[in-house]
């Protein structure tokens, strides 16, 4: 099962070697983790698919010829190879160089499986439970060549989109500990714990500090023996003080494109005026139409419509296979928590969101309504039937949202509610129903949204307080925590205009108990028996079953769905397509069209 996309093309012709291009950077998210075992509170677009990926290639590369599937010309990794009983499978490595001489092999995707073997929580989208962990066995076959057994049979699609997808095969030159060589490639049965970890202990301290929002220890990693071994197509030049990262070639790049431009220079913008205004004086050749900026409505958000850029752009959207929501703290040790695990309040929330209103009269048809946790767009026979089209199960009401409150507990004849009933409410009495949405400053179209949400909850009896934070901050500060004395974990709603970006959209790491990418700690153990269920079958209805249960119960809510960007592109530049249906953005494959 597949979702389609039209693959979408800019221009192309006859290549001129060198240039420069310039890339206008969205505001707020400039990359705070350069190596590629990302924290969760770090795994945003800017960090990972505009910078980490750059430089590392992951084991297996999606949607680069502009379609939802492998891209194996540009995948590390050849097709897995399972046996008959689907209990093991192998993969062999191809015979890619890293720039520093070393030949790409079994030993580079071990370290990076070992690392998530012993310090899985430490990364984004590990899943106690899921892989490595289900390996009762891994190890070489070759140099070039290793496997994997699992506890039991697992849908193959399902392994390889979202489980193999994980790997970034790492280099033997980042094997090391503070007191030299370590061997942290080992296969499962000779693996040694406490190395792993001195190796893990050892790679965190050369990147420095990903909590430190200056930029003065990332300053030096341009020059850093570590992590100067790179994999991709780009190498890391300078990463200035004041955020512009600028990236050349690697000559010694063993994929089939090799880059065309002399530099890749990634700017910084601090607001998305800002980027238009600069996008119009032609500072940038590559960037982004902000959607408060668009000047006419359009019937579906593939549709460019017109650019108000002018004629020496074309404006392509880059429409991503992804789902857009913002969070709750389920662990705030406040009443907070307790009231966010309740679902008649959460679908309350989910019913004075309008959706429908936000994506004609805010993003002028760019956008379109998510129901659930499959994405409704690019169409596919993924999504639940009775969640395709229409306002699924929390159409905007917020008559009904307040019935809600009332009939748990709430009076809300007051401003805000009031508990009164502390055992229908779960929450304890006289509490009032005011609470704390942080999202992220910059994006205007989000200031819209925001604020019409705030005055929607005032009408079920809900005080929504809004606070705008920068990007980077927010994402920080409200990351997946346990309240502890380091941390009081007391942030409670967030919305940092993003979400989730799929290979396969079963539920593992965003729903999962503890998952990596269950950033506000929800748990119910309905969901993870669904789940669990859709990693071992391929039948639409178990799939089905999964997604309607967690639209129902809203443990994130869903928020309107957008292009990931609406891509400026100047006319002077070739090979820009096809657009990436993941994400990715492939520089190395742009030039400038000879005169």
């Amino acid at each position: 099962m597949t979702a389609t996309v039209e693959p979408t093309t800019v221009r192309d012709g006859k290549p001129r070697k060198g240039g420069i291009v310039t890339w206008a950077c969205a505001p707020g998210f400039p990359p705070a983790v350069i190596f590629p075992f990302t924290p969760a509170e770090r795994m945003g677009t800017r960090n990972i698919i505009e910078f980490q990926m750059l430089m590392y290639r992951p084991l297996f590369y999606f949607g680069s010829d502009g379609t939802p599937s492998v891209d194996w010309s540009n995948s590390i990794g050849e097709a897995p190879v399972w046996s008959e009983d689907g209990l093991r499978c192998t993969i062999k490595v191809k015979p890619w160089k890293w720039s520093n001489g070393e030949t790409l092999c079994a030993d580079n995707v071990l370290f990076w499986v070992n690392l998530m073997r012993v310090k899985g929580d430490k990364y984004g989208e590990y899943v106690p439970g899921y892989f490595p962990d289900f390996c009762t066995d891994y190890g070489k076959v070759a140099e070039d060549t290793l496997y994997f057994e699992f506890d039991k049979k697992y849908s193959q699609h399902w392994m390889l989109y979202n489980q193999l997808s994980t790997i970034t095969p790492l280099p033997k030159a980042w094997d090391q500990t503070k007191d030299g060589p370590a061997n942290a490639s080992a296969s499962l049965r000779d693996l040694d714990v406490a190395e792993v970890e001195a190796v893990y202990d050892f790679l965190m301290e050369e990147q420095g500090d990903h909590t430190d929002e200056g930029n003065a220890h990332r300053t030096r990693w341009a020059s850093s023996p570590i992590w100067s071994v790179v994999s991709g197509p780009w190498r890391l030049k300078e990463y200035t003080e004041d955020g512009l990262v600028t990236f050349v070639p690697n000559e010694h790049y063993s994929g089939p494109s090799k880059a065309h431009l002399d530099e890749f220079r990634q700017v910084p913008t601090f607001s998305d005026e800002e980027q238009f205004d600069k996008l119009q004086r032609g500072e940038f050749q590559v960037g982004y139409l902000p959607l408060s900026m668009a000047t006419d409505r359009v019937a579906n958000p593939t549709d460019p419509g017109e650019n108000p850029i002018g004629e020496h752009f074309t404006l392509v959207p880059q429409t991503a296979y992804c789902i857009r929501y913002f969070c709750l703290n389920y662990n705030n040790p406040t009443w907070k928590g307790k009231l966010f695990a309740q679902t008649y309040f959460r679908q309350a929330l989910a019913k004075c969101l309008d959706q429908d209103s936000a994506v004609r009269d805010i993003y002028q048809g760019r956008a379109y309504r998510q129901n659930g946790p499959v994405p409704m767009y690019p169409p596919s026979e993924h999504t639940a039937p009775s969640l395709r089209t229409g306002s699924g199960p929390h159409p905007f009401d917020p008559a009904r949202a307040k019935a809600l409150l009332a009939e748990n507990g709430w009076d809300t004849g007051v401003f805000p509610a009031v508990c009164v009933d502390a055992d229908k409410a779960g929450v304890p009495a006289g509490e009032k129903l005011t609470v704390l949405m942080r999202y992220v400053e910059g994006r205007p179209a989000l200031t819209r949204l925001m604020e019409q949400y705030k005055v929607d909850c005032a009408a079920a009896g809900i005080d929504m307080v809004l606070e705008e934070v920068y990007g980077s901050i927010l994402v920080w500060e409200d990351a997946p925590c346990v309240p502890s004395e380091d941390n009081a974990c007391l942030w409670e709603l967030t919305c940092w205009n993003g979400g989730w970006a799929y290979h396969h959209p079963t539920g593992e790491i965003l729903f999962s108990t503890n998952a990596g990418g269950n950033f506000g700690h929800y748990t119910d153990s309905r969901a993870d028996a669904l789940i669990a269920k859709t990693v071992t079958s391929d039948d639409p209805a178990v799939f089905h079953e999964y997604q309607e249960f967690i639209a129902r119960e809203a443990p994130v809510i869903f928020t309107p769905n957008f292009p990931i960007r609406l891509f400026e592109v100047a006319n002077t530049l070739g090979g820009f397509g096809p657009v990436n249906p993941y994400g990715m953005i492939n520089p190395e494959n742009w030039y400038y069209l000879e005169d």
